[in-house]
């Protein structure tokens, strides 16, 4: 092995980085400056150069005298069928869904039990569920918000940083990965930190200029693979009943002239629908057809704009700009972002902008975005009349809220940055953090609530309690006492579990025995959120508001398949979806779907369980929306 260099000393001006074709060679360079020893600071994911990472991975999984140390989050896979029925819907559209994207080595490894002595790798947050009840990454897991992450990075002392990056005009951009990393690089200039600066170059990266460029000299290797893969491609989920009742809740609170962040999934794609249907004066309507009350007199159109500062940038946020509803601006930008992860669609869009129009979109670190120290003052002037919108996956009678960890010691995802946005709008004036979950959710065929008397784990703790919306309404929390907080949770809960949740809170003496759930709210259902939005669930509510990767067909079987997901583990609602296979009036793309999946198009007499399973889904499905 040879022997390590002398670091590279940061401050200086640097020659042009070592140009390599061959990542394997790269490898090899990068542990003989290293002494064989590497501590890697990857990006949050999009930005991992993975033909870069592959191939150290593979080289210290050969050479047990070599150490490879990473520290990143958010590992990005494509989906891995768990059945029959998965692998019949993903197998043949795995790249048109989600990009020809390799996987990474150290994630197979980590699956499969078979990450060596001489490699570790360590992640702050997680793609949502893909490391449930998995040792390796759970004991391996770093608890961090996403603003401590980048000291908790520089903690470990990373020698080698590995970007994917954009190239224009002889130079780099950090694109879709500001996050730390422009931290990272700023620290280098200023003598703070010293590491050998990696890249690997993607044509399909759009180029963020601004801080997100670098210039070319900031490199010391780069690699231009001649086979080079696709970006990964986060498909859009459709957008349910729930999370559109959601979104149209969600709009009532967002004040013109204000503050926007939201994020990636399906209630995001909501909020940003609702906003722009506000905007155009579509919503007077629905919402005078509410059956429940509502919470928020924010319904005119957008006269002055609003400004977005995000963690995340994302499909709704473009679409709020290509309306015009994004226009206020701050430091000659309409949104400043950290990251972005999306549907392959929006990397296009991006990559289509004229340059001054992208320049509207400053891709910033996430200090500057989740945080308002450093130049307080100007993030106070800025960040007016905020509304901050996080989702959870349970929240308590008294506030507290779960986002991170399905029960102890088993994290889903990370705290991400939803701690910082909500510390944020308790700090500004004007401010609020709204945070979104369905009221239910089916585990094992089993109905259970989302509004529970108190959560297995604490992401947001009830001192910090704020707003909580529901497809039931909205419950504004702040300044209440404990009583009036359990009233207001209950009255967004489902109507099912609302006499028990308010059974146990007043066994803990925390509301008043002779209390009963006001007439207005116990009508809390799914089919009357259902009979509310349907006169506009075609039109102005689709399932997919901002566009998809599903053609015809697939968005036909997807409410099918979760149909079928649900009836899996109940015998009684399987044998209705067979005797709907049997019965019920066809759905109109019933042969197509069936075919799609691989099955015969007509209905035979011997044909497998599984395919007349989905044919009475679809046929169920049909009958639910006509």
């Amino acid at each position: 092995m040879a022997p390590a260099l002398p670091p590279i000393r940061a401050g200086r001006r640097l020659a042009e980085p070592e140009l390599f074709a061959d990542a394997d060679s790269m490898a090899a360079a990068i542990f003989a400056r290293t002494g064989g020893a590497v501590r890697l600071a990857l990006p949050l994911g999009l930005g991992k150069p993975l033909s870069i990472v592959n191939a150290l991975t593979r080289m210290a999984a050969a050479n047990p005298s070599l150490r490879l140390t990473i520290f990143t989050a958010l590992t990005l896979s494509r989906p891995r069928p768990e059945s029959d029925m998965e692998r019949r819907f993903l197998e043949p559209a795995l790249d048109r869904l989600f990009g020809a994207y390799p996987e990474l080595h150290y994630a197979e490894m980590i699956r499969e039990d078979a990450v060596p002595d001489n490699i570790t790798v360590s992640e702050f947050f997680f793609q949502a569920g893909d490391w449930l009840s998995d040792e390796y990454a759970q004991r391996h897991y770093i608890s961090a918000s996403y603003t401590h992450a980048r000291d908790v990075l520089i903690a470990q002392r990373p020698n080698v940083v590995a970007q994917l990056f954009a190239e224009e005009n002889g130079r780099l951009s950090m694109a879709c990965n500001t996050d730390i990393s422009a931290d990272l690089f700023a620290f280098r200039g200023d003598g703070r930190m010293d590491f050998i600066a990696v890249g690997e170059i993607s044509d399909e990266m759009p180029f963020m200029d601004g801080p997100a460029a670098l210039e070319m000299d900031a490199l010391q290797m780069k690699l231009e693979p001649h086979a080079p893969y696709g970006l990964f491609s986060a498909v859009r989920r459709p957008v349910s009943d729930a999370q559109h009742a959601i979104g149209l809740h969600v709009a009532r609170q967002i004040r013109d002239g204000g503050t926007l962040q939201i994020g990636i999934g399906a209630i995001g794609d909501a909020v940003a629908n609702a906003l722009l249907l506000r905007d155009a004066g579509r919503l007077e309507d629905v919402w005078r057809a509410a059956p429940m009350p509502l919470v928020g007199d924010e319904t005119g159109r957008f006269e002055a704009g609003l400004y977005a500062v995000t963690e995340m940038l994302v499909g709704g946020l473009i679409a709020l700009l290509d309306a015009g509803i994004l226009r206020r601006e701050v430091g000659g930008a309409v949104i400043h972002a950290g990251f972005f992860v999306e549907a392959r669609e929006m990397y296009q869009r991006l990559r289509d902008m004229a340059p001054e129009r992208r320049g509207r979109i400053s891709m910033m670190p996430v200090s500057y975005t989740n945080a308002l120290y450093g130049d307080e003052a100007a993030k106070r002037a800025a960040r007016v009349d905020a509304r901050f919108v996080n989702g959870a996956m349970q929240a308590s009678l008294l506030g507290d809220v779960m986002s991170d960890s399905a029960r102890p010691g088993q994290v889903v995802s990370g705290v991400g940055g939803q701690m910082d946005f909500v510390a944020q709008a308790l700090a500004l004036e004007g401010a609020r953090a709204i945070v979104t979950l369905p009221a239910t959710r089916c585990t094992g065929g089993r109905l259970t609530s989302n509004i529970v008397w108190t959560t297995p784990v604490v992401t947001i703790p009830r001192h910090m309690r704020d707003i909580v919306v529901t497809e039931y309404g909205a419950a504004d929390l702040r300044g209440q006492t404990d009583e009036e907080v359990i009233k207001r949770m209950i009255a967004i809960a489902d109507s099912r579990f609302q006499t028990t949740l308010a059974a146990e809170a007043q066994r803990a003496g925390k509301l008043d025995r002779d209390w009963r759930v006001p007439e207005a709210h116990r009508r809390n259902t799914p089919d009357r959120v259902r009979d509310w939005l349907a006169p506009w669930r075609g039109d102005a509510l689709p399932d997919f508001p901002l566009g998809t990767d599903f053609d015809e067909i697939e968005r036909a079987l997807l409410p099918a398949l979760a149909r079928l997901r649900e009836a899996a583990l109940d015998r009684v609602q399987m044998a209705r979806l067979m005797a709907a296979s049997l019965w019920s009036k066809p759905h109109p793309q019933e042969g197509e779907a069936l075919k799609r999946m691989g099955y015969d198009a007509a209905p035979r007499l011997f044909q497998p369980l599984s395919a007349r399973a989905l044919r009475g889904a679809l046929r169920a499905q049909a009958a639910h929306r006509p």
